[in-house]
């Protein structure tokens, strides 16, 4: 085959660092913009954004060349440096880990629906519970200890 031909979208979930609610709502919809301008510039794009004050999940199609522990690097270094220049009055600051699923294309419309509605899912199950969820949802071996930072 003269082509590589790829279709890499990704369901991803980190928190702020120790889980602190500090991603108000109205910086909340600009940093979901920021994150999509750092995807695009790596020639990907942002499906998806959405979340909590202590946590976001994006669902995004990145290039076949990309690695995804860099991107991760980049849109989390990039959009905390861009929070704190806005002056919030406390250090911004998200966790080290993330978690990364991979979607089929059959399945992008119900991840995104489920991230578009975090607020109902979150008024019955808080973050600890939805990550462990989905981690076993997509068979992930973890330890519960590592899942706190």
């Amino acid at each position: 085959m003269a082509q590589s031909y790829v279709m890499l979208v990704l369901h991803i979930v980190f928190s702020t660092k120790g889980r602190v609610p500090c991603i108000g709502a109205e910086h909340r919809d600009r940093l979901y913009q920021y994150m999509g301008g750092i995807i695009r510039k790596e020639r990907g794009l942002l499906l998806e954004a959405g979340g909590m004050p202590d946590h976001v999940h994006l669902l995004a199609r990145f290039r076949a060349s990309v690695s995804l522990s860099e991107m991760l690097k980049l849109i989390k270094g990039r959009s905390s440096f861009w929070m704190n220049g806005l002056d919030l009055g406390y250090h911004f600051d998200w966790q080290d880990g993330y978690a990364a699923f991979s979607v089929s294309e059959s399945q992008i419309a119900t991840v995104r629906k489920y991230i578009q509605t975090q607020e109902q899912h979150h008024a019955r199950r808080t973050f600890h519970d939805e990550l462990v969820a989905l981690l076993r949802k997509h068979r992930v071996e973890f330890d519960e200890k590592d899942l706190l930072d």
